[in-house]
């Protein structure tokens, strides 16, 4: 099971921190945690950067037992 991070905007989305998902690949992933999540969710997503193991990754990238998929929203910051 891959296990998916959020961040931000996209946890308070989610109403959660992390969760685990049976899927083959990142895009499948992201699709289930829409279904899962809502229409919220998947707004927030369409803005965000998603990572797996660390690196910037894509839709078809494959993920499997012990993967880790992260879900950052934008951040803005200064002073």
């Amino acid at each position: 099971m891959a296990t998916l991070r959020l961040f931000a905007a996209a946890r308070e989305a989610a109403g959660r921190g992390s969760d685990v998902f049976e899927v083959a690949t990142v895009g499948e992933l992201l699709d289930e945690a829409c279904l899962r999540y809502g229409e919220g969710f998947a707004a927030v997503l369409a803005t965000c950067r998603v990572w797996c193991n660390g690196d910037e990754t894509d839709r078809g990238a494959p993920v499997g037992p012990g993967d880790e998929v992260a879900v950052l929203p934008p951040v803005s910051g200064g002073f």
